[in-house]
């Protein structure tokens, strides 16, 4: 009977320290700051994912040895192949209305799907500038948009100044849906004449009734990046014009509408400026899990994992 005793002991201790082990092994990383890949993915350029590409998500990269051919993307304006290899873009001079724009956009093709849960990533070295307010800002969640077809012009916009302040806006509707400013806060000095990183992501979260934003830069250019700017919409965000002028588009939206839609078009926009670029990416990217699912998910393995050992040994 004694040497019985002993054994469930035994048993009961090695049970004990194995679920401890397994907790430790388990439960410890969801309480880690998520992103999913922590930093260890590269994309085709080498360059630190923060979420992993969807399972069949689309992903596009610039085409490194000629922009232009490819049916996906649209320059814009002229741009011209540097020494290093990088890409210079300067402003549109059609005597227009959108003089002193860039907007590189990457446009859905036939049969592909619309960017909504996207991490958006691009090398930039901005040459001259003629406003310390001028940015850098990757967009994404609308469509083309003009005057005539107002409503289409939804986005969430992320983007660094050229003092090193970073911020993000929403854009309910073009013009007049435009919001304040969130998340601002100067990150780093002048980005004028040197390279930088800076990386959007923005995906759906609770059900699809709210969007979380992130912001990241490559303050060095040597892939090291920083999370600067972290946020949620899930409403309360509102467009800044009078009613009058906000509800006149008749597009149908309320005044704090949260942009969990996707849409056919994410671009790499600035103004009045000329810049060189490199490593352009846009990535459909698989949101990080709920730290709870993930408890709930370990726990149900660890459940299993030890009703299994019992049973052996039993």
């Amino acid at each position: 009977m004694g040497i019985g005793k002993t054994k469930r002991k035994i048993i009961k201790l090695v049970l004990i320290i194995g679920i401890l082990l397994i907790s430790y092994y388990y439960f410890i990383p969801i309480l880690r700051t998520f992103p999913s890949n922590n930093g260890t993915i590269s994309d085709k350029f080498g360059i630190l994912e923060i979420y992993p590409t969807k399972p069949g998500g689309r992903e596009w990269f610039l085409n490194m040895y000629n922009p232009n051919d490819d049916p996906g993307f649209e320059a814009g304006s002229n741009i011209t192949r540097q020494l290093d290899g990088t890409w210079q873009i300067g402003v549109r001079l059609n005597n227009s209305k959108y003089d002193g724009e860039v907007r590189l956009a990457v446009v859905q093709l036939p049969g592909s799907e619309l960017w909504k849960n996207v991490e958006m990533t691009g090398y930039a070295k901005i040459i001259p500038a003629m406003n310390p307010n001028d940015s850098l800002v990757w967009f994404a969640r609308g469509g083309r948009h003009n005057n005539t077809v107002p409503c289409e012009g939804t986005s969430l916009k992320g983007g660094i100044d050229i003092n090193g302040t970073v911020s993000w806006m929403k854009e309910i509707w073009h013009t007049g849906g435009y919001t304040g400013k969130r998340g601002e806060e100067q990150v780093t000095s002048s980005i004028v004449g040197r390279w930088i990183g800076w990386k959007v992501v923005m995906y759906n979260i609770n059900n699809n009734t709210a969007v979380k934003m992130e912001s990241y830069l490559d303050d060095k250019a040597n892939n090291h990046w920083l999370k600067v700017a972290d946020l949620i919409d899930n409403g309360g965000w509102y467009a800044n014009s009078p009613d009058s002028e906000f509800y006149s588009a008749n597009c149908g939206k309320p005044k704090d509408y949260v942009i969990t839609n996707g849409g056919p078009i994410a671009i790499f926009r600035s103004d009045n400026m000329t810049w060189n670029f490199k490593d352009l990416s846009v990535r459909e990217i698989q949101p990080p899990s709920s730290p709870l699912f993930v408890f709930y998910l370990r726990f149900l393995r660890m459940s299993s994992f030890v009703s299994n050992i019992c049973y052996v040994i039993v």
